[in-house]
């Protein structure tokens, strides 16, 4: 397994949602961690042979410096079930929600598929969308944060 095969596995194991994935096989063993306490993933590769180097963390690229915000203020919608979400009601309508649009309680701004039931989801609070934290036809947990909401 080379280093694209590694990062490809992480980049999988991201997009998938999951917190802490171990892979093993005779010759080696992979452990991928994907915690709050830091931003990016990381993995270790730990060849079993005797002959192998020691192992190195892979990570993935640095990200250029965020600024901070304060994100305090705003509300979070949040998933209220495992799913894949949607963004938009069919392949051929427009999204839901976007960033800088008003919401009031009760608006649909995504729909969650779980067990093929499509589950429209509807804003608990009123506001402008200020971020939208999930992408189009991607795998959510339950308490996943969907959408970032200023209240004012």
């Amino acid at each position: 397994m080379d280093l694209k095969d590694i990062q490809n596995l992480i980049k999988f194991i991201v997009k998938s949602g999951a917190n802490e994935v171990k892979f093993e096989t005779l010759d080696y063993k992979i452990s991928v961690k994907t915690g709050s306490d830091s931003a990016l993933p990381t993995a270790q590769y730990v060849p079993l042979t005797a002959a192998a180097p020691a192992p190195q963390p892979v990570t993935e690229k640095e990200a250029p410096p965020q600024p901070t915000e304060d994100l305090t203020k705003y509300i979070t919608v949040k998933s209220p079930m495992i799913g894949t979400v949607y963004r938009k009601p069919s392949p051929d309508k427009p999204n839901f929600t976007e960033v800088g649009q008003r919401i009031a309680e009760g608006d649909v701004v995504c729909i969650i598929e779980a067990m093929k039931l499509f589950n429209e989801i509807e804003s608990e609070v009123s506001g402008t969308i200020v971020k939208i934290l999930v992408d189009d036809a991607s795998p959510v947990e339950f308490d996943q944060p969907l959408f970032l909401v200023d209240p004012s």
